[in-house]
């Protein structure tokens, strides 16, 4: 099966060549080494699963560093470069601010064979901490990143100071509503992805068919993947870590979190898996954040909610100043 999928591959990849000469896109590494991030990375080579891999991080301490660590996890369509007006604004106020690629994504590896679990990813950056020799800091996850912050607040309550979740996935089950598909349906959807399909996704999605120009950098970094020859093992791994968000909900475990936690919401957002695999109606009742962040600050014990109206589900790149203001004071209380 595999291999009929590798050949499929292949022949979109011509397709996805040819159509990138009118998008000027850059081909980009499957690592992006020729892609510059805007800090200087690092990288731990960890053993996990029987094979080497290479995790890269951003790691930023200021010189008027106030003693508090932040930790900022990336969402399932991002890197860690997406952070660079947080890490700026954060940085100006003294906090040292860790930025990691997971296994998979950015300039990390990406593994031909990897069982992805957020208990795997959390576990792989409390390695880059314990380099660090950092012992408390607060964790900020946004999109998939929420869910994997959430995981690690609960595996280290002890590391973690504050729990904030951006925008996070995650809120609902969405097992409950969505049939389940394997890994090699997500595949071919990933195979199909070209620059046009991230954009309108992106536009739709994001961004209520509001663009700005700012926004293409997000819609390249995808896309100029999908110039590689090696396509075909960034989609493998995409396919991976969507099975990992729809089989391994978080939602039934808030009422555990000990950390102080905010959720800064942006209510526009309607971010749900599976949405074409159910009726219209069905539809309807997913992603619905104006709900899903109200109900969370419920169930989350010492949890403080920020609700960004006409924001959808980048708040930090679509209305920076909202979401960092509320940030930087949760952080110095």
């Amino acid at each position: 099966m595999k291999n009929i999928l590798l050949a499929i591959s292949t022949i979109i990849l011509l397709f996805q060549s040819a159509n990138a000469q009118t998008n000027d896109l850059q081909w980009l590494d499957i690592e992006l080494s020729n892609y510059k991030y805007p800090y200087t990375v690092s990288t731990l080579e960890i053993n996990v699963q029987e094979q080497n891999l290479k995790m890269a991080y951003m790691d930023i301490k200021p010189e008027n560093y106030n003693g508090k660590n932040i930790v900022l996890f990336h969402g399932k369509n991002f890197n860690g470069a997406y952070w660079k007006t947080t890490i700026q604004a954060l940085s100006k106020e003294g906090f040292r601010v860790i930025v990691p690629d997971q296994i998979g994504f950015g300039k990390s590896s990406k593994p031909d064979y990897f069982h992805y679990t957020f208990q795997q990813l959390a576990q792989n950056t409390k390695k880059i901490l314990d380099t660090l020799n950092i012992k408390e800091t607060a964790i900020l996850g946004h999109s998939m990143g929420g869910m994997l912050a959430t995981r690690f607040a609960l595996m280290y309550p002890k590391t973690t100071t504050k729990l904030i979740l951006e925008n996070p996935i995650g809120l609902e089950d969405w097992k409950l509503k969505v049939p389940y598909k394997p890994v090699e349906w997500w595949f071919k959807n990933e195979l199909k992805k070209n620059y046009e399909g991230i954009k309108k996704y992106q536009l739709e999605s994001y961004y209520d068919n509001n663009w700005k120009p700012e926004y293409n950098q997000w819609v390249n970094l995808l896309a100029g993947w999908t110039l590689n020859s090696d396509y075909n093992k960034i989609a493998w791994n995409a396919a991976l870590t969507y099975d990992m968000i729809f089989t391994q909900p978080v939602v039934y475990e808030f009422k555990n979190i000990t950390a102080p936690t905010l959720l800064i919401i942006g209510t526009r957002d309607r971010t749900a898996l599976g949405k074409p695999l159910v009726s219209d109606e069905v539809r309807k009742t997913m992603g619905l954040y104006e709900i899903l962040g109200e109900k969370t600050q419920k169930e989350i014990p010492n949890a403080t909610l920020i609700e960004l109206e006409n924001v959808g589900h980048l708040p930090h790149i679509e209305k920076f100043e909202s979401f960092i203001k509320p940030l930087i004071v949760f952080l110095k209380e």
